[in-house]
């Protein structure tokens, strides 16, 4: 496996450092490496990307490496270069460094200074599943994104039979809110854009109309508000669990 990626025109714009698999761990301090760095620290963190893995694969792999791409560090964007890096080295070391953790969550962490880590760690589902909590979360989301241009978590709820993403304008679909759209285009279901949506049912919960609400994230997929429940919630919630479950079925021999 490769060690190091110049991070410079192959990685993140500007900074001369290298874009290394480092020592970097999870919030919680576990994790598994996915290659150790002797003396290799990370300043503080500028991007921070946590994707859902299953039997010790990416699912939404291409999709998030998409959104990578659409991703800005410091104000410019991420290059296809270091995004085809960060694919090669989970392609090759994923599915020995997530052997603890094979239903985890992969974590990319880039620093202010341009260098990166990549670990993986074990999923913990959520707590909170109530419209306001899911809500809450995806506002954050959205704040972050003003930032780095693509928001890791959204709201989005049913209309008069219409599917609404909670997406800012300007801001770009994450991975798992691109598969959403696939899945309701493939349904049949008109999707739209609606700005500062998460943020109106934190603030006036009451006064938006909607019939179901659901939170998608690259870390939980797609997650149905306990008290805003519907038959096209239910049924993409499902889609996502039979997505990772599928993966089982695609391990080597």
């Amino acid at each position: 496996m490769a060690s190091t990626s110049k991070f410079g025109p192959s990685g993140a714009p500007r900074g001369e450092g290298e874009a290394l698999l480092g020592a970097s761990a999870l919030p919680n301090g576990s994790g598994a490496l996915l290659q150790d760095q002797e003396g290799f620290t990370l300043g503080n963190p500028a991007l921070v990307c946590r994707w859902r893995i299953a039997c010790s694969k990416l699912p939404l792999s291409n999709r998030h490496i998409r959104a990578l791409r659409a991703r800005r560090v410091r104000g410019e964007r991420i290059t296809s270069e270091f995004a085809a890096w960060v694919k090669q080295q989970v392609e090759w070391g994923l599915e020995a460094a997530s052997a603890r953790e094979p239903n985890g969550v992969l974590m990319l962490v880039l620093d202010e200074q341009g260098k990166a880590a990549l670990t993986v760690g074990p999923y913990e589902p959520l707590r909170g599943r109530a419209l306001s909590a899911l809500a809450r979360r995806a506002e954050r989301a959205m704040a972050e994104a003003q930032a780095t241009g693509v928001a890791p978590e959204t709201l989005w709820v049913v209309r008069d039979g219409v599917l609404v993403a909670g997406l800012d304008e300007g801001i770009v679909a994450s991975g798992a809110a691109t598969l959403v759209s696939d899945l309701a285009t493939t349904l049949g279901i008109v999707v739209s854009r609606e700005n500062h949506l998460a943020a109106e049912v934190v603030a006036h919960a009451s006064q938006v109309p909607f019939d179901e609400a659901f939170l998608v994230s690259d870390e939980h997929g797609i997650v149905a508000a306990s008290n805003a429940l519907g038959p096209l919630s239910r049924r993409l919630e499902d889609s996502y669990a039979q997505l990772l479950a599928r993966q089982g079925s695609h391990r080597r021999p």
